[in-house]
């Protein structure tokens, strides 16, 4: 019962780190779009507007944070293997599996808490940029705490399985 009930949760976890990875793929699809009618209506027009150039910013932060989740997942981020390379492999296993998503939970819980807060206090207020376009900012804000606590939860499931393979290795051993 606890297996089926882990694996629908891994699933939907995976389902949603796949879905914020591709739209972070469209957002970029739509960033190099944008890119590409600044500059032409830039150097080819001779009539600049800052409008692509906000956008493509708060495309890249909903990109980021939308995508950082899936990676994690497919263990397809970028990771410093200098200190981890020099310890044996279940040394290698505690850091990456257990250490590594403990640490990384807080941070990603702490970003998640704050980003909440201060996208609350944004739609609370109506924030809107301070550019000559003033768009309204709680969408952009609202994406960190969604990204950043689908990554605690994919964070969550690494450790769970580091956990789980220091007894399963274990108990090998004792057998």
């Amino acid at each position: 019962m606890a297996s089926k009930v882990i694996r629908a949760v891994d699933s939907v976890i995976e389902r949603a780190g796949n879905l914020g990875l591709v739209i972070s793929g469209f957002i970029l699809v739509i960033m190099v779009l944008l890119a590409t009618y600044g500059v032409v209506r830039r150097y080819i027009f001779d009539s600049p507007e800052p409008y692509s150039y906000e956008l493509s910013m708060v495309g890249m932060l909903w990109s980021f944070v939308l995508a950082a989740a899936a990676l994690e997942r497919q263990r397809r981020h970028i990771r410093v293997d200098f200190f981890s390379g020099r310890l044996p492999l279940k040394g290698q296993g505690i850091l990456l599996n257990i250490v590594a998503p403990v640490l990384g939970f807080f941070f990603c819980f702490l970003l998640a808490w704050q980003g909440w807060e201060v996208a609350m206090f944004s739609l609370s207020i109506s924030e809107v940029s301070s550019s000559a376009w003033a768009i309204p900012l709680f969408p952009v804000k609202i994406v960190v705490p969604i990204g950043y606590g689908l990554l605690c939860l994919v964070l969550l499931t690494i450790l769970i399985r580091g956990v789980a393979s220091l007894f399963v290795s274990t108990k090998k051993v004792v057998e």
